[in-house]
């Protein structure tokens, strides 16, 4: 006896025939271009599934490379600076901040520095003997060009260098606030000296934190002017070169957002009190100093309470 034979209906066909129909549109739209998805996932070997499924990355408004200059026995002064600017978050600029010195000599340095440099990978060691005005700023932003060639793709790696001493806190919101708003080439930046001056072309930026942009970085380290009066008073010597080669058209001075340290009985017009829009606060040449500047802009109301501890 033969079995009875199944015959599917009209209507339960077309429920088979279509998923069919729609999977084999997908496999003949997608098997042609299977090689040129893949190439969207991955470019020179590096993946960008990023640029799908990760967060959207706002471009920042520029670069600055920041130059702590100061000196390698100075490991208590590294680890304040990081911690006050590591807090400084959500800024809207890309800022780099590198502890600048030069050659070492000790060999608890040989040993301790390295280190740092492999928990923090945030030192530069020039090749130099430890000054304060015999050179060393020249080292420094003359060899910027060559230590930071090609580390970004999209042209130049940064749109200004600072050039900062270890005693001055700088307010990262404060400085990007006014950075932005500066012309990117030609730019020489910071508090005037003599104290008395707001006149940026008649006389130079303090040592104690300066701007540069990047072009005029790059001429410095290939100026033979400069290179041949690279030894003086090394925030006075940074205003001459520009001022005899022509260099810095673009000239701002920040007074009063940056100025000294407060003191009871000021000596002169860089030190005045503290004021909310400061930019930048020097001479913290102790910890009573930097306590009393960083209380003054509640750096540590972001403190949780918590039973492990009890600060009155």
């Amino acid at each position: 006896m033969k079995p009875p034979s199944f015959r599917p209906s009209r209507s339960a066909t077309t429920l088979i025939l279509i998923p069919l129909a729609l999977l084999a549109s997908i496999y003949l739209f997608l098997y042609p271009r299977e090689f040129e998805l893949q190439s969207l996932v991955t470019t020179c070997g590096r993946s960008t599934l990023a640029n799908f499924t990760g967060p959207v990355t706002v471009k920042p408004d520029f670069r600055l490379l920041m130059g702590i200059l100061t000196r390698a026995d100075l490991y208590e002064r590294r680890h304040l600076l990081r911690l006050v600017y590591s807090l400084q978050t959500n800024l809207t600029a890309h800022i780099d901040i590198r502890f600048v010195f030069c050659n070492l000599t000790k060999e608890d340095q040989r040993v301790l520095i390295p280190l740092e440099i492999m928990r923090y990978d945030d030192i530069i060691i020039l090749n130099c003997t430890e000054n304060m005005n015999s050179g060393k700023t020249y080292t420094y932003l003359s060899s910027l060009p060559e230590l930071f060639n090609g580390t970004n793709g999209d042209g130049r790696p940064y749109d200004y260098v600072l050039k900062a001493d270890d005693d001055i806190y700088f307010r990262l919101p404060s400085l990007i606030e006014s950075l932005k708003k500066m012309p990117r080439e030609d730019l020489y930046y910071g508090f005037v000296i003599p104290c008395g001056s707001m006149d940026p072309f008649h006389d130079y930026m303090s040592g104690m934190g300066y701007i540069l942009s990047w072009d005029l970085v790059e001429w410095i380290s290939t100026s033979e002017m400069v290179r041949n009066e690279s030894s003086g008073v090394e925030d006075f010597l940074t205003g001459k070169w520009l001022t005899d080669g022509k260099r810095g058209k673009n000239r701002f001075n920040t007074k009063p957002a940056m100025y000294d340290y407060p003191i009871p009985v000021p000596i002169d017009t860089c030190s005045h009190a503290f004021v909310p829009d400061t930019i930048a606060v020097h001479r913290l040449k102790d910890h009573l100093k930097w306590a009393r500047t960083l209380k003054y802009f509640n750096v540590t109301d972001g403190l949780k309470p918590s039973k492990f501890y009890h600060i009155d």
